[in-house]
């Protein structure tokens, strides 16, 4: 297993941008299975932004009033009462569940693997591949869901569709509070309750949940030969979900290609590098060159 403490033997492969975009090209033309995995940056380069102009647009009420500058802030602001805590959320997950990613990044991924055997492993819980037409049954959220709900005890494994309350709280609040009768209760047992996003141990792992980690764990056992493990926008916040298993499933298949394609965090380990291709860029940019 690769750790992050290994960093020193991390490289960027000197080689330009044209250049591994063609040889990226060839890979995925050539793979006999594609496994994706996507982190924040993905969306980021969607065009699903967490400050700046998009969060004035959507939020400057809750800015002027409570003074923090950015979505994440936001979501861990100690709110007085639930009123006002979920008329935050109610828009917080409106604007990035139901409404769709201003670029269509996610699109042109889809285009170019549509026609090839895949699987989507991702950190993000913004559904943006279900809506851009990937199988649901190849998808695997590991980390939720903004569009579910679930009991914040939790007293049963169980999580809930949230769209219709979501977006009768985001037409009715006003002066940024919800009506009380809004409130999701567990049905249950009464407690409140919250959104299924794996924050700590109270986080439920459905019967969906498991369901998709088994498809996924199937589909890296039973593919074989040219594989692509194609990293987009993956961090060091949860390196141990894809970034480190990708390094070591490319280092256990002599056929295997690892890809990454990320700002200032394109590397890999020096023991894959003549299997590597990283790209430090803009997602979309790079997705539009293959496309």
């Amino acid at each position: 297993m690769f750790f992050r403490n290994n960093y020193r033997n991390m490289i960027k492969p000197k080689e330009d941008y044209e250049t591994s975009i063609a040889r990226l090209k060839k890979a995925l033309d050539e793979a006999d299975a594609v496994v994706i995995g996507a982190g924040a940056g993905l969306s980021t380069s969607a065009g699903f932004v967490y400050n700046g102009e998009r969060f004035k647009k959507h939020f400057s009420d809750f800015a002027e009033k409570y003074g923090f500058n950015d979505m994440y802030s936001g979501g861990f602001y100690p709110y007085q009462t639930p009123e006002e805590f979920w008329a935050y959320w109610s828009r917080y997950i409106f604007v990035n569940r139901y409404t769709d990613a201003p670029k269509p990044v996610y699109n042109e991924l889809f285009e170019l693997v549509k026609g090839k055997d895949y699987f989507v492993i991702t950190t993000n819980v913004d559904h943006c591949f279900q809506k851009a037409g990937f199988d649901k049954k190849r998808l695997f959220y590991t980390q939720g869901d903004y569009g579910l709900f679930q009991c914040s005890v939790p007293c049963h494994d169980k999580t809930y569709e949230n769209e219709e309350t979501v977006r009768r709280m985001v037409e009715e609040q006003k002066d940024m509070r919800i009506p009380t009768e809004l409130i999701p209760k567990c049905p249950v047992c009464g407690k409140p309750m919250t959104m299924n996003l794996r924050s700590d141990d109270k986080f439920v792992e459905d019967e969906g949940w498991h369901e998709a980690a088994e498809r996924y764990e199937n589909f890296l056992r039973t593919r074989k030969g040219k594989v692509l493990f194609l990293e987009l926008g993956v961090g060091y916040n949860t390196p141990v979900i894809i970034k480190y298993p990708f390094w070591n499933m490319t280092a256990k298949n002599p056929d295997a290609t690892y890809t990454c394609i990320n700002y200032g965090e394109a590397v890999c380990p020096e023991d894959i590098k003549d299997r590597a291709i990283c790209i430090d860029g803009d997602i979309g940019g790079a997705l539009h060159r293959l496309s």
